[in-house]
């Protein structure tokens, strides 16, 4: 036992619940994010992860910085080993700690927990999000955790699929893809727009190439893709923005991130 909690669970679902049941009632805000978290917010069409080969691998969650030491505590109780090594890596690429790193070394796997933002090759706000849904991030956070990888790998794409079959698209955070959210984030930051909508426009490409999506699935997936493109294309721009569009490609427009613990 440790501190009272139980070990690990092996089942990814089950570990998650376990480890937000406990935040809980300890009153810390924990949020899930990253591959269990998409899984767990689309209960009917959960089932596109495993149809396409999508693999779990870890159990992420974001947090607020207030409870940066009750949360390493947290995972202590829980059964988890501290990475001080990974923690220390990722505040020297970042120059801050926003970011803590837990191992659960009896199924080979870890956890990592965000603060106040998510920042890999873009910055996505928290301040203020995470108590608009539980028990992930709002659904605009979760696509664009998705969408600000300037590296989009095949298992994004999965995520990115399922996340959209399951939610409609419009302009508020209940059960639905706040793509005015989106847009509004994307409009502070030429390099995050200029990702975001190329990560869209290859989801749109990749999914429709998937045998095991339904022509339903791709008519319904092509919809609501050009509808977040849309806002993405409407949303009034500041002069910064449009000073970086000018300079476009020609300057880098996003950074280089690691994945620490999984190189």
């Amino acid at each position: 036992m440790a501190g009272g909690l139980g070990p690990p669970r092996s089942d990814f679902i089950e570990e998650a619940q376990r480890i937000l049941q406990a935040a809980k009632d300890r009153n810390i805000v924990l949020r899930l994010v990253g591959a269990v978290g998409l899984r767990i917010h689309s209960p009917k069409y959960g089932y596109l992860q495993e149809s396409l080969g999508r693999q779990f691998s870890d159990i992420d969650f974001v947090s607020y910085s207030r409870h940066y030491n009750a949360v390493e505590v947290l995972f202590k109780d829980l059964g988890y080993g501290y990475d001080a090594i990974a923690a220390k890596v990722f505040a020297i690429e970042f120059g801050h700690a926003r970011r803590l790193t837990f191992t659960d070394p009896e199924h080979s796997r870890h956890s990592d927990v965000f603060f106040d933002v998510l920042e890999f090759s873009h910055i996505i706000p928290l301040n203020d999000r995470l108590e608009l849904d539980y028990p992930t991030l709002p659904l605009a956070e979760l696509l664009l955790s998705k969408m600000q990888i300037a590296k989009l790998t095949e298992k994004d794409v999965i995520d990115t699929v399922m996340l959209l079959r399951e939610h409609d698209v419009g302009e508020i955070d209940a059960e639905t893809v706040n793509a005015k959210r989106i847009a509004r984030i994307c409009a502070t930051d030429w390099g995050f727009w200029r990702t975001a909508t190329g990560n869209l426009n290859i989801t749109m490409e990749h999914m429709l190439n998937y045998t095991q999506l339904t022509e339903s699935d791709k008519e319904d997936l092509q919809r609501k893709i050009a509808k977040i493109l849309e806002y993405l294309e409407k949303e009034p721009k500041p002069l910064s923005w449009k000073m970086r569009s000018v300079v476009g490609e020609k300057k880098k427009w996003y950074k280089d991130v690691e994945e620490i613990s999984r190189r």
